[in-house]
């Protein structure tokens, strides 16, 4: 069996095509404070469509696949799979729920590769989750004239086991010091997961996942707010030809990790510049009448009356100004004072803390 030491293909890596990624997505990451920011709603609406693409993206390429409006009720949890392809599906959902939840309690070891590829299956009802191969398999392609291609073949499945209790203790060890950026490790690490083949099936939906558990665990939180898996299926071609370029010569150790690693950080970036995008038309959209009621109130120094928001909100009707003062009086956002005529209102700044 090939030896696995992180540490030592790391410096190799550090081209400066690579560089210049990793600089960018260093200077996105500082940028996620910013999220706090935003429009929480709006954000809400960024996590729930990145969860139904992501569920629909990782399982499509492995096509398996129902219609957008089962799809919606499956990730939202509305309805019951209703077949094999659902089945997959919903177990796909629950286990990216359980990584958005909890990433920060899921080490990446074998026992918990094992439990997310449980996961993965529960609604299926086969014997394969939660339990590595047991024959060996191979990675194919189809060719336009139907025949079938041996692509790859993997570690033989009973050599399975130790390989995949050896890339766990490499990436851990490499990543133990702090030294060593793990943005370069993740790709890494996918790519031997990847290599090694461990399950009968469910391969790629579980690098998919397991590549978004590390990259949350190492604070890269783009992937709640964009679906990779979408940005991965958009560019497939180039995923599988990236990841048959890095597996040349794997077995031997003489592989060059450099093509994969370079498409997977490219889909990080792409992620992170079309959340950017979407969170400056976010910040371009126009205030809803009660938020700039409520922004108004938050903005003036003391009291203000509700005759002082009519007069400088001129297009709001007395209606909605009084539904949202109730609103925010309800939410114990502003203070009432006094009453009747003189009524005025102030932010409650005690609220903030």
């Amino acid at each position: 069996m090939r030896d696995f030491d992180y540490k030592k293909s790391y410096s190799s890596l550090l081209t400066p095509e690579v560089v210049s990624l990793l600089a960018c997505i260093h200077e996105h990451k500082g940028g996620q404070a910013s999220y706090k920011d935003a429009d929480a709603d709006a954000m809400n609406e960024l996590i729930e469509l990145a969860k139904i693409q992501s569920t629909d993206a990782s399982n499509r390429i492995e096509g398996i696949i129902t219609t957008d409006d089962r799809l919606n009720k499956l990730v939202r949890e509305k309805t019951l799979p209703r077949n094999r392809s659902e089945q997959e599906i919903a177990g796909y959902r629950d286990v990216l729920k359980t990584i958005h939840e909890n990433h920060d309690y899921i080490p990446v070891k074998p026992g918990t590769i094992l439990q997310l590829h449980r996961d993965l299956y529960k609604y299926s009802g086969k014997s394969i989750g939660g339990s590595y191969k047991n024959a060996d398999n191979v990675i194919a392609e189809e060719l336009p004239d139907g025949t079938k291609r041996v692509r790859f073949e993997p570690v033989p499945a009973w050599e399975t086991p130790e390989a995949m209790e050896r890339i766990c203790a490499a990436f851990a060890e490499a990543g133990s010091g702090g030294e060593l950026d793990p943005l370069l490790l993740i790709p890494v690490f996918i790519l031997d997961f990847l290599c090694i083949h461990p399950f009968n099936d469910g391969n790629g939906r579980m690098s998919r996942l397991l590549t978004l558990l590390l990259l949350y665990r190492t604070g890269y939180e783009v992937g709640r707010y964009v679906s990779l898996e979408r940005l991965i299926n958009d560019s497939k071609e180039t995923y599988y030809e990236a990841l048959a370029d890095s597996s040349i010569g794997w077995h031997e150790g003489e592989n060059d990790c450099a093509p994969f690693v370079r498409y997977l950080l490219g889909i990080v970036v792409a992620a992170y510049r079309e959340l950017a995008e979407r969170l400056g038309s976010i910040a371009g959209r126009p205030k809803s009448k009660p938020d700039r009621i409520r922004d108004l109130i938050k903005s003036t120094l003391g009291p203000i009356t509700k005759t002082e928001i009519l007069r400088q909100c001129g297009d709001i009707s007395q209606v909605t100004v009084q539904r949202a003062l109730a609103e925010l009086l309800k939410n114990g956002e502003i203070l009432k004072l006094s009453g009747g005529r003189y009524t005025k209102y102030v932010w409650n700044h005690d609220k903030e803390y």
